[in-house]
């Protein structure tokens, strides 16, 4: 149980340099995930920006992810799940449109730009307050690989330990502080876990 993201992210921080992690690089997903990222990067002495990616809903339930889309359009699919539901190909082109776009909004209101930060050639830290299904870390992670980053990092104070095995593939390493039996939700791992605003996740970044 951690008390805040502030304390989580210094938890973090240790384990990463416990683990001889390196990194040039560190990019917290907003906006919950900048408290945590700002201590890592802090430790492990590297800049701090960020990575975007949202959810793809399902059709007539958006809480059900279909996939996650970043803001450059790379986009991860639970191809699983859609042909379960029978959701058409149109649609999911649609929604990965829409979605694409929504993330590129995101990253303009926090880079002022639609460009992602360069990580061509360099050890990024992708960091996130806690995996759930894992659906925007495949996203990002995707995003931060193909676009040529020399290692690439999944940090997070605790993660469902159904879902992170399944995030290997899309890191050279996944690390995490707690794996606890019984996961429902991040949440439930923070005494304090309110919303972080937009504004408040910026201010991180000035620093």
């Amino acid at each position: 149980m951690f008390q805040n993201r502030a304390e989580a992210g210094e938890q973090l921080a240790d384990l990463l340099a416990e683990r001889g992690v390196e990194a040039d690089l560190v990019v917290g997903i907003p906006r919950g995930a900048l408290p945590v990222a700002r201590p890592v990067a802090d430790r492990l002495d590297a800049d701090l920006d960020v990575v975007v990616s949202k959810k793809m809903g399902a059709p007539h339930n958006e809480e059900l992810a279909i996939g996650a889309v970043a803001s450059d359009g790379s986009a991860w699919r639970n191809d699983d799940l859609i042909a379960r539901l029978g959701v058409e190909e149109s649609y999911v082109e649609r929604e990965r449109e829409q979605t694409a776009q929504s993330a590129r909004e995101k990253l303009r209101a926090y880079r002022g730009t639609d460009e992602p930060p360069d990580v061509s050639g360099r050890r990024v830290v992708v960091v996130d307050d806690g995996v759930a299904t894992g659906a925007t870390a495949r996203a990002c992670l995707r995003q931060v690989r193909g676009r040529g980053a020399e290692r690439v990092v999944l940090a997070v104070p605790v993660g469902s330990p159904d879902s992170l095995p399944a995030l290997d593939p899309f890191a050279d390493e996944v690390v995490a502080v707690e794996t606890p039996p019984g996961f429902q939700a991040v949440g439930q791992f923070y005494r304090d876990f309110r919303q972080v605003t937009d504004a408040e996740a910026r201010n991180y970044l000035d620093r």
